[in-house]
């Protein structure tokens, strides 16, 4: 391990040419239109696999797009560690707010990233995060200091909910048997202060459509008479939340874990500024659920967010019209002990009962996921610590993430495993938004810490 440092400097080129070729793939899961692009992406996984040292690569077929799995086993009675990501990415609109084309990486030197980062689509969420594990093997097994087996399981829908990963995983349990399940899909406070991820929250996502009269009308002739689809969801809408944020939905916090007021403490030792917070996001002031903090509002509370809200005439110049439907797409943010399949009924259930009877309304659920805490005094974290420490010179903060990784709770209800979260992006990175990018400090930084993880896992399982 002595000359993972070397090795990372001698090759950084070549690392970040691999990185770029990747990102020029438009991978959009959610999108049929990039379906071969897909494809295309988890085919030069599969290669990226076979070059770095894999024995076994394959790609997996699934209902959905394929897994891709590999594997090196180097002895039975080591250790095994399985490291999970995913090849497909966000759409990337709206594209005009691009400052460059999401799927034409370029390097750029920013405040945070003095050393450039890399802008694309996907840069850090995840192929730049997931590629970096590939790297990391790849020196391990060119330097002959690989302590584990490992395995990949890389696939192509975690965008859109995983649901093919869940059907998978359900079918192989001992083609995916392992000791200890790691990814970098998260991020960490500062590129000088290390965290791992312990919690993320799980998720609801559905989309509602409401509906007035059965056709377009003059908003002159009709209007004020019969109800404005738009003007109803809206109200609907508005009426999910109180005056204190708090979400309105009966049974909604039913199950919501309450933190002690000795951890709420612990949390609130992570370092953050409210100002630089506001500043960074240029907004007067925060904003959220009364009786809370920003870090425990994005951490450790539920929360409910329209993503998109459409309906009636949107084009250039006027059209007046009453639009016979609206729609709007809600994402709902779980913690641990909420389920997402009651809570998606919940919702529903709510939604439909607060409709006037002027409109009709339809709630379709699209995915979701369970939360997921994982415990700081397993092997698989004091591993993670250790290596962030060796390579960082400074001990990780543990953390919980206002995100949500779905196949996360399914990989310990399935396969009986601990999920470990190196992640090495920063929140300022954009990720699902315009301008994504991912540091070039943290790219190679990654590739140098992801071994220690190996030695000290290794270590710590004797």
């Amino acid at each position: 391990m002595e000359n993972i440092k070397q090795y990372v400097q001698e090759n950084k080129e070549r690392f970040l040419n691999e990185l770029i070729e990747l990102l020029k793939i438009p991978s959009v899961s959610a999108d049929s239109a990039y379906a071969q692009d897909v494809i295309d992406t988890a085919n030069a996984v599969k290669n990226s696999l076979e070059k770095a040292g894999c024995d076994v690569v394959e790609l997996c077929e699934t209902p959905g797009y394929p897994i891709v799995f590999g594997e090196k086993i180097i002895d039975p009675k080591l250790p095994t560690v399985l490291v999970y990501g995913h090849y497909d990415v966000q759409p990337a609109d709206p594209i005009e707010l691009w400052d460059s084309p999401p799927f034409e990486p370029i390097i750029k030197k920013t405040e945070l990233h003095p050393e450039g980062a890399i802008f694309a689509r996907g840069a850090c969420d995840d192929k730049g995060q997931m590629y970096m594990h590939v790297k990391a093997f790849e020196y391990m097994v060119q330097n002959n200091c690989l302590h584990c087996n490992v395995k990949f399981m890389i696939e192509g829908e975690e965008e859109v909910g995983s649901k093919s990963l869940g059907w998978f995983v359900e079918r192989n349990h001992e083609k995916l048997a392992n000791d200890v399940i790691l990814i970098s899909d998260t991020g960490m406070i500062s590129n000088t202060q290390p965290s791992i991820t312990t919690g993320l929250r799980g998720l609801s996502y559905v989309e509602v459509e409401v509906t007035g009269p059965n056709r377009d009308l003059h908003s002159g002739l009709y209007g004020g008479a019969v109800a404005n689809p738009i003007n109803v969801l809206t109200k609907m809408i508005a009426s999910l939340h109180d005056e204190n944020n708090h979400i309105t939905i009966p049974g909604f916090y039913d199950r919501v874990e309450e933190l002690s007021q000795e951890e709420r403490a612990q949390m609130a030792k992570r370092p953050f500024s409210q100002e630089a917070y506001n500043k960074a996001l240029d907004i007067a002031e925060e904003y959220g659920e009364t009786g809370y903090t920003t870090n425990e509002r994005n951490s450790i509370r539920p929360t409910l967010d329209v993503n998109g809200i459409w309906g009636g005439y949107t084009g250039e110049g006027a059209k007046t019209v009453i639009a016979s439907k609206a729609y709007a797409k809600i994402s709902m943010r779980l913690v641990p002990n909420q389920d997402w399949e009651e809570i998606t009924q919940l919702f529903q259930k709510h939604f439909e009962s607060i409709a006037p009877n002027a409109v009709k309304v339809k709630v379709t659920p699209h995915h979701g996921g369970q939360g997921y805490v994982t415990p700081i005094d397993s092997i698989g974290y004091q591993a993670a610590s250790k290596a962030y420490s060796d390579s960082f010179g400074v001990t990780p903060i543990p953390v919980r993430s206002g995100g949500s990784i779905p196949i996360v709770a399914l990989f310990e209800q399935e396969l009986k495993s601990k999920t470990i979260m190196m992640g090495f992006g920063l929140d300022s990175d954009a990720i699902h938004s315009p301008n994504e990018h991912y540091g070039v400090f943290n790219y190679l930084k990654g590739i140098e810490t992801i071994p220690l993880f190996y030695k000290y896992f290794a270590e710590l399982s004797k």
